[in-house]
């Protein structure tokens, strides 16, 4: 990695993207990451890789006086394994990493996409008729079927109108013939947990939205909302952010961004594919972690993100 990760004014910065690690494979989302699976992760990374914390990392980019090989490591969304099934791991490789947090979801929330998948889990016939509300209809009778229907739901959903979007969950929900977890997100608690134990907390809005959907005033009410309710969680400064599904000029835009950079946040993230360099705009850092289970393929991935020097910006 070093050849193509020098230090200096010609580093690169690789930032990985999570989001949850469960306790065993979910066979609904057996991609999804594992204890196991995210351990084995951690060897490999520590092996390649310097991991900072993100903050150090963004100043340092900036400044030119990155170490080479420079990494760091965030979560999105504030799932309760964070602090349950990662932290733990994280410790025992001795690595920081950056938790951006949706507040809105703290102490029994839940997320609406999580909504959809608990519900079609939790759903008891084989078939699944939304019709009625737009959504189709869907046969259930194998894990690849409710696989696929999720994941036709979600794509649905996701950029309606947040007053649709909350009508349409709300149909899926219905269908579920029992109650639904409220204990995938963290707790006030555990933001502390993981505060206190020396890793970083980042905003990622209140609600989660997609910022493009919204109005200008909707939009800063959810950055600075987070902000707030974070800083007052913490007792401290919170600098870093990042956008609810991240895609440049498609879920945030170039005025976000600002807004952001208006609001205090030192830096944030994307979920644009690539690295950053000494030249990148601090506040679109983009973002990679390959979907490979092995560690050559995994290898090779990261190399080959690390030639990505023009992510995508709003």
């Amino acid at each position: 990695m070093g050849a193509l990760s020098p230090g200096g004014t010609r580093a690169r910065l690789s930032i990985l993207i999570f989001h949850r690690v469960l306790s065993q494979q979910d066979p609904l989302f057996p991609g999804e990451q594992d204890v196991r699976r995210f351990n084995d992760v951690l060897s490999w990374v520590a092996r390649w890789f310097q991991v900072m914390p993100l903050d150090e990392a963004a100043l340092r980019l900036g400044a030119g006086t990155l170490p080479a090989r420079a990494a760091a490591i965030t979560f999105d969304d504030g799932y309760a394994d964070n602090a349950t099934n990662a932290l733990p791991i994280l410790e025992r490789h001795g690595m920081p990493a950056t938790f951006f947090v949706a507040t809105s979801f703290l102490d029994g929330g839940r997320m609406w996409n999580d909504s959809i998948i608990e519900s079609v889990r939790a759903f008891r016939g084989n078939r699944l008729d939304l019709s009625d509300a737009g959504l189709g209809a869907y046969h259930l009778d194998s894990i690849d079927e409710r696989r696929m229907a999720i994941e036709a739901l979600l794509g649905q959903i996701k950029y309606l109108d947040p007053n649709e979007r909350r009508e349409a969950v709300a149909c899926v929900q219905q269908s579920a013939s029992g109650a639904l977890p409220d204990d995938l997100m963290m707790s006030s608690k555990q933001v502390l947990q993981l505060r206190q134990a020396g890793m970083q907390i980042g905003a990622h809005t209140c609600s989660h939205p997609i910022l493009a959907r919204l109005s200008d005033g909707d939009a800063l009410n959810e950055i600075i909302g987070s902000k707030a309710a974070l800083e007052s969680l913490l007792q401290e400064p919170v600098s870093l952010f990042a956008y609810p599904n991240g895609k440049p000029g498609k879920d945030y835009l170039a005025k976000h961004a600002l807004m952001v950079q208006q609001a205090g946040f030192k830096a944030a993230v994307s979920t644009a594919s690539g690295v950053s360099s000494l030249g990148s705009d601090r506040f679109q850092l983009p973002r990679f972690s390959p979907w490979d289970t092995g560690r050559l393929r995994y290898g090779i991935r990261m190399l080959a993100n690390l030639r990505n020097m023009k992510p995508q910006v709003a």
